[in-house]
């Protein structure tokens, strides 16, 4: 089983980097190979909307790591997605990512859109400053989930588990139920 890591998270030691490394640690010690990208360290372009993607299945910008993450998306059957919630979403360098490859995650057609990534499972992670249940009823944390909710869907992905944190300020800790999360997470992928 392939399964791609993909960080959204700026902060290489925060909550999101630390569940998804738990999450890591658990797929290895079941014989899981296991690639991370860390979206900070990509360098990419932002698209610019010119759409010709959609009818020629390549982006017109210059090559950049955009593309080796598509290939990557491509070798996993697994993607776990984390990212802290900013203004109820996820951060901009992740929906740049999703942005320019969107040709490679879905293709248009006459009536609905064909995903390109059906059959590939995915596990969804967020975090944010606003403590449970507000960070559910205010849809911060939600907000974030929600995005990445919308790429599975749009490119096929099956999603298995959602993990949500509200309340990083307060408790800027994992606590135990918070790793059990994670690695239980695991499970739904094997």
């Amino acid at each position: 089983m392939n399964i791609l890591i993909i960080n959204g998270s700026p902060r290489k030691k925060g909550l999101i980097s630390q569940m998804l490394g738990i999450m890591q640690e658990e797929a290895l010690s079941n014989n899981m190979t296991v690639e991370t990208v860390n979206i900070m360290d990509l360098e990419m372009k932002p698209c610019i909307g010119c759409m010709v993607c959609r009818t020629k299945e390549k982006c017109v910008l210059p090559e950049d790591d955009t593309l080796k993450v598509l290939e990557k998306l491509r070798w996993a059957d697994t993607i776990i997605m984390g990212a802290p919630c900013y203004w109820g979403n996820i951060p901009g360098q992740m929906k740049v990512l999703f942005d320019r490859l969107v040709y490679g995650m879905m293709r248009d057609t006459p009536r609905f859109p064909e995903p390109l990534m059906k059959g590939k499972k995915c596990i969804l992670v967020s975090t944010c400053t606003t403590p449970w249940p507000f960070n559910i009823w205010f849809k911060q944390s939600r907000g974030a989930i929600r995005a990445m909710r919308e790429i599975c869907r749009y490119a096929g992905f099956k999603i298995v588990k959602e993990i949500e944190r509200g309340g990083t300020v307060m408790k800027s800790q994992l606590t135990d139920k918070d790793r059990q999360k994670c690695i239980k997470a695991i499970d739904k992928v094997k």
